[in-house]
């Protein structure tokens, strides 16, 4: 295996090139061309599905015993839900968002016409010398609200900038990468995935390296409310494997600066002979790993087996920390999933 640490740096500025594009489930367009246009640059076949998502070629020798990579490039967010009495906006998240971590969280009002605005995600009331029961109040999106950085006192004000329910409503990530190799940002999960895929594609196609068998990527756009994998399997594939975050925290092993390997998580236990080939790859490819079980964690494979597809199944990802608030992961983790998936691929 050549030396990969270039890739794992061009993987790195594809993820901050991803987060810096606003993509909640269900608002995915401009992640979605970014990512076909990135793969395609790179010579690798690519088209968008029905849905928006992404499926690339990776090239490949075994057409009948195909491998399947799948990502996903949307993220949590939120939807404008009511337009308050005071012009301030109630929102309905979008995925798994969390209200007490989105607290004083600057974000975007994208509305249908296009025009977009900023504001803050504040509890109502929020004044602390003012509100006495600040300190008691659960954070719930029920009490929270967006303040438009506009002079909003009522509806009609929200209105007349075109501010409508249902538009998105999209948190800024605050992305850093550190002179120490953390990369920290809301949504990790899953751009920094998507990132490595890029880096193996990259990989490949300046080796001109051909795996044993053929690999596709699937960057989906629903994963976050269950439903992105459901679909665009290429004929021939027998094997799935989500790339995704490795969970890290209490109770596991995986560190941010490893390839975690998941052996079960919410859904169940994932396919014993596609787990031992993983662990047996990373081995290969002096891959620093650990096995772990996710307790609250569901993957886009598994929304493809519930599809009905026969295939066996798997997940992986760079040790991510704090998942579903401000993340973070370092780029030998970055590394160390590159190694495992070069290794697996048979490249």
């Amino acid at each position: 295996m050549k030396q990969l640490e270039p890739y794992m740096e061009y993987a790195v500025s594809q993820t901050v090139a991803l987060l810096a594009i606003d993509s909640p489930s269900g608002y995915t367009e401009q992640a979605s061309q970014y990512v076909c246009s990135a793969f395609s640059a790179l010579g690798c076949p690519a088209r968008r599905t029905a849905k928006g998502g992404v499926l690339a070629d990776l090239g490949g020798e075994d057409t009948e015993n195909a491998l399947l990579l799948e990502a996903h490039v949307d993220t949590l967010g939120a939807m404008v839900a009511e337009i308050k009495s005071n012009g301030r906006l109630r929102l309905t998240p979008i995925g798994g968002m969390n209200a007490n971590n989105a607290e004083a969280e600057n974000c975007k009002i994208m509305t249908r016409s296009g025009s977009i605005y900023t504001g803050t995600f504040q509890l109502s009331n929020a004044s602390i010398h003012v509100n006495g029961d600040y300190d008691a109040t659960g954070r719930k999106f029920e009490v929270m609200e967006v303040v438009p950085d506009e002079a909003v006192s009522s509806p009609e004000d929200a209105k007349k900038l075109g501010i409508a329910v249902g538009d998105f409503v999209c948190f800024d990530p605050r992305t850093q990468v550190t002179d120490s190799g953390y990369i920290k940002s809301r949504f990790l999960d899953d751009k920094l995935s998507v990132g490595i895929l890029l880096g193996l594609a990259k990989y490949l196609r300046d080796n001109s390296l051909v795996p044993r068998r053929r690999v596709y990527v699937h960057v989906t756009v629903y994963e976050e409310v269950g439903h992105g994998g459901s679909a665009s399997v290429p004929q021939g594939v027998t094997e799935a494997i989500s790339v995704d975050m490795g969970c890290v925290g209490d109770g596991l092993q995986c560190t941010e600066r490893q390839v975690s390997i998941c052996a079960k998580d919410s859904g169940g236990p994932y396919s014993y002979e596609i787990v031992n080939g993983l662990v047996a790859a990373a081995q290969a490819a002096g891959a620093d790993y650990a096995v772990d079980i996710y307790p609250h964690y569901g993957s886009d494979v598994e929304a493809t087996l519930r599809s009905g597809y026969d295939v066996r199944h798997g997940l992986i990802g760079a040790g991510v920390y704090a998942s579903h608030g401000y993340e973070r992961s370092h780029k030998e983790g970055v590394l160390n999933t590159l190694k495992l998936l070069c290794s697996y691929c048979g490249c």
